[in-house]
């Protein structure tokens, strides 16, 4: 062949392959922009969940509650082997709980670290613990799911397992006890009032309680904390939402809600609309709304989370069906608001509201650990976790006043069985958001798929236990024992893996060891990328009190005094510098109010001489005629663990 002939040959190779990827392309774009986002999956019907009709007298656990985490517990414990009875006194007509009966459609995913950039469907995405909740995940329909699907998927998961009972509509259940001690109690059964009204009692070694508030451990007499007690706040607990639907959501509507800037939107879900907190409520003390979070239904409606009810105590029933009426009675305004400032809103109608609240936090139960803040921000394995965590930490607002904070973003941390495990009780396992977290850390860990995770090895713990003879005590101080599970727990599909990762930047910073106190007193966030902390950034007086009487807060005993005249002759405390001797006035005035006449000069000689700030933290201020954040919250450090004992680490 002449060379002319080929290269007329090559020339019509490389026109042909141009035209086929244009081709290509061409499809792919039309694909993308008209079909990729079309919902095709079908509606189901509900399935109507049947209660068993003949209970036995005994089970080898009993779960509490048909949350995620207690679906996930029982079925966990069902594969296992042991004899389980599933129950919920809530009037609910279908399993799932928050996610169905309440709405939430939309997960707060935990995504693992090595999460492949290139992958765009989520479908495609590597999450952290897998397990259960991947099996569950991997039926429904994405980010967010039909309620109805979720629901039916979780009860046929249920119904397939032939060592689990299933019992609802229950009136009343509470813990039987034996006592120990004075403190000391163990499980021994369940009484439960059935829709009847009989009143049974049911014979059993272990209840994982998977009620959101942590019912069965506190009726048991589990210690805990509500809210944010713990950080010196025992009034406040985060917003409550009330989850509503709109219909006429078809493929040409969401193909509207993607082309509007500043919104993200894949199949199922979108997010954005930042300025509808522009809407006037009818009581902006009691309810707004915030930013919106849409999830996809597959009959053409979608739920939206975006309502903030404050008031609400998740404890008093009274206050929570108060809440319900608040958020139904401003629901349809909410809508009108969307429908008048959105043209894609335009066309869909109000169709109702969940049935029940979405309530973030209520108790926090004390256990063998509690997880931290530290554990986080350090992003801490431990020797006996059964699940991992990397979702933000999410801490709602409390008050019309108070914007939530995004504290920081971990990037994986380990839940330690102890969490698990109540103090005072034996018998007894708390899975979900009111396991024993601390507020802060809860902020993250709170999340259904996570708490998935923890209802998982919880069942398999009994497992264990009962192979053992064994208390969840005795295996929570086993490292024997906590290898065992998480081996368990691996066999059957649960990913307990750490991956590799580069320390975070602000641990690396020389006042680290302050930050993660002021962090943990809520004093300061980092943002999504962690890079909000602003260490090096100068401190003012006017903030410094915001600090100090954030701590008076957390140890109202040991900082009986009032700093507040300290800057009252200052013109400007908001842009001043704040000196170290200004700062150390301040201190003391906090500690000794009664010695308020000693000079700022004289203020840091008395905190050293009480040993109160370390001779490190004075060598580690570059200038002391202006303090930076980092400095100060070293200051802070030392002196809540030399005057208020404390250790944040």
């Amino acid at each position: 062949m002449g060379k002319s002939k080929k290269g007329r040959v090559a020339l019509i190779v490389a026109a042909v392959f141009i035209v086929a990827c244009s081709a290509a392309y061409g499809a792919f774009y039309i694909w993308n922009k008209n079909y990729k986002f079309n919902n095709n999956y079908v509606w189901q019907p509900l399935e109507a969940v049947q209660s068993t009709t003949e209970l036995a007298g005994s089970y080898d656990v009993i779960v509490a509650g048909t949350d995620p985490e207690g679906i996930t517990a029982a079925l966990s414990a069902a594969r296992n082997g042991m004899t389980v009875l599933l129950t919920e006194a809530r009037d609910r007509k279908m399993l799932g709980g928050l996610m169905t009966e309440g709405g939430l459609n939309t997960l707060d995913l935990n995504y693992s670290p090595d999460q492949p950039q290139w992958l765009s469907s989520l479908r495609q995405a590597d999450f952290l613990n897998k397990g259960i909740f991947q099996e569950w995940f991997d039926q429904v329909e994405g980010s967010s799911f039909d309620t109805n699907t979720a629901a039916n998927v979780f009860y046929q998961m249920i119904r397939s397992e032939p060592n689990i009972d299933l019992l609802m509509h229950v009136k009343h259940m509470e813990p039987v006890t034996e006592s120990a001690s004075d403190e000391q109690k163990t499980i021994t059964g369940m009484s439960i009032t059935t829709e009847e009204g009989t009143t049974i009692r049911i014979a059993t070694r272990a209840i994982i309680d998977a009620t959101q508030d942590a019912d069965i451990a506190a009726a048991a007499g589990a210690p805990y904390s509500i809210g944010r007690q713990d950080i010196g706040d025992g009034k406040s607990k985060m917003v409550s939402t009330l989850v509503f639907k709109l219909s006429g959501v078809t493929d040409e509507v969401w193909q509207k809600f993607r082309d509007r800037e500043g919104t993200g939107v894949d199949k199922m879900s979108a997010w954005g609309y930042g300025d509808a907190r522009n809407y006037e409520s009818t009581d902006p003390e009691r309810v707004k709304i915030r930013s919106l979070n849409i999830g996809r239904q597959n009959d053409d409606t979608i739920l939206i989370n975006t309502m903030q009810i404050f008031g609400v105590d998740p404890l008093d029933s009274a206050s929570v069906q108060e809440g319900l009426r608040v958020g139904r009675e401003e629901a349809p305004r909410i809508v009108d608001y969307l429908k008048k400032s959105y043209p894609e809103f335009a066309s869909l109608q109000y169709e109702g509201t969940a049935d029940e609240l979405y309530v973030r936090e209520s108790r926090h139960i004390y256990g063998e650990y509690r997880l931290t803040l530290a554990d986080l921000m350090e992003n801490r394995d431990h020797w006996d976790a059964i699940a991992y965590g990397s979702y933000d930490i999410d801490i709602q607002s409390t008050s019309a006043g108070l914007p939530g904070t995004i504290m920081m973003s971990p990037i994986q941390y380990g839940v330690p069985f102890r969490a698990l495990v109540p103090l005072n009780v034996d018998g007894l396992l708390v899975v979900g958001r009111s396991a024993s977290y601390d507020t802060i850390p809860h902020g993250s860990a709170r999340v259904v798929p996570l708490g998935m995770a923890t209802g998982e090895a919880a069942g398999a713990a009994v497992k264990l236990a009962d192979l053992h003879q064994e208390t969840f005590r005795e295996l929570s101080a086993s490292q024997e024992r906590a290898t065992e599970l998480r081996t368990m727990l691996e066999k059957q599909g649960m990913d307990l893996s750490m991956q590799p990762f580069d320390q975070p930047d602000y641990m690396k910073h020389k006042d680290y060891r302050g930050l993660l106190a002021a962090a943990s007193m809520y004093m300061t966030s980092g943002n999504y990328n962690n890079d909000g902390w602003d260490l090096d950034v100068a401190m003012n007086p006017e903030r410094f009190l915001s600090k100090l009487k954030r701590m008076q807060a957390m140890f109202p005993s040991s900082y009986p005094g009032q700093a507040t005249e300290a800057i009252a002759n200052i013109t400007n405390p908001a842009s001043t510098p704040l000196s170290l001797n200004q700062a150390a006035y301040m201190i003391w005035l906090m500690i000794e109010p009664a010695l308020a006449s000693i000079s700022p000069e004289q203020a840091i000689a008395e905190l050293q001489r009480e040993n109160l700030i370390s001779d490190a933290t004075l060598d580690g201020i570059t200038d002391q005629n202006q303090l930076t954040n980092g400095d100060a919250f070293m200051l802070l450090r030392d002196v809540v663990e030399y005057h208020s004992g404390k250790v944040f680490e």
